[in-house]
């Protein structure tokens, strides 16, 4: 899960893994595989660095895993 802000400046979190596709129509538009949009404040950039270090903390937290 990741935290996202909407347009009205609410944080929520977002499961990742159903993140389909990112754009930037000058909002940030996300889609996930459900086909819901969300569109937040943050740029594409800033959320697939959130996207890398939340996989990034959970590989390193399953140790079996990277075996």
């Amino acid at each position: 899960m990741i935290k996202l802000t909407a347009l009205n400046n609410k944080e929520f979190f977002l499961n990742c893994d159903l993140i389909e596709k990112i754009e930037s129509t000058p909002d940030t538009v996300i889609t996930t595989t459900t086909n819901k949009k969300y569109v937040v404040l943050e740029k594409p950039d800033v959320i697939i660095q959130r996207i890398i270090n939340f996989k990034r903390e959970y590989m390193l937290s399953k140790p079996e895993v990277l075996k």
